[in-house]
């Protein structure tokens, strides 16, 4: 999570969208699991804030957004009891989600990014402001779910957000028109998205098979 430039209306509504989706996600695997109402909204906003507030902790940026704009804070928690509502019928718009949740990698990554810039940090820790913003929550989610997180499987994720960050931060460096340059990052950045999700793009894996030494 964020902030975006004042300017980028259509980016700040779908990062609107994608928080309700990720918390939404998330409150999903919170009932798979059998969590109470309370842990369902707070597991709902811990995955849709979570990036942004690791990325604000460590790059010393205060106030947190959703301390500043308790309206984030709003969305999740009511994202997450709605699903406790209609959970059959978010179950079955699987498809939707997965488009949603790139929706909502690509615009955290780029509004990581943006943060970054505001306070002046080199290209590199840039990029990666941007990976932690787009990645951190969903890693939050999966670690409170006592599963492996997405992160760190071969599915195309983080490749994602850093390939968004340093096609951001090009632009930047190059002194190109920042909106326009903002929406074709997002462009790049969403089809690379579903192009791995269409045809199950995964980075290689490492597996070891080797004796255990005591």
């Amino acid at each position: 999570m964020w902030t975006l430039p004042p300017g980028d209306t259509v980016l700040h509504l779908l990062s609107w969208v994608a928080l309700a989706a990720q918390s939404m996600t998330a409150a999903l695997a919170a009932g798979r699991r059998s969590m109470d109402w309370v842990g369902v909204c707070m597991l709902g906003a811990i995955t849709a804030l979570g990036g942004g507030t690791v990325r604000d902790v460590l790059l010393g940026h205060y106030p947190l957004a959703w301390v500043e704009r308790p309206s984030y804070l709003a969305v999740t928690v009511i994202a997450a009891f709605a699903t406790i509502l209609i959970a059959r019928l978010v179950d079955r718009l699987t498809t939707a989600f997965l488009v949603l949740d790139a929706v909502g990698l690509v615009v955290f990554s780029i509004a990581g990014c943006e943060v970054a810039w505001q306070i002046n940090v080199s290209p590199p820790i840039v990029i990666v402001a941007g990976m932690i913003t787009g990645c951190a929550g969903g890693v939050l989610r999966d670690i409170l779910c006592n599963d492996v997180p997405l992160l760190f499987r071969a599915e195309l994720y983080a490749s994602v957000a850093v390939a968004t960050g340093l096609v951001y931060a090009i632009g930047f460096v190059l002194k190109l028109d920042g909106d326009l340059w903002t929406f074709m990052t997002f462009a790049v950045g969403l089809s690379f998205r579903l192009l791995a999700l269409r045809y199950r793009w995964n980075m290689p894996k490492f597996v070891y098979v080797g004796s255990e030494r005591s």
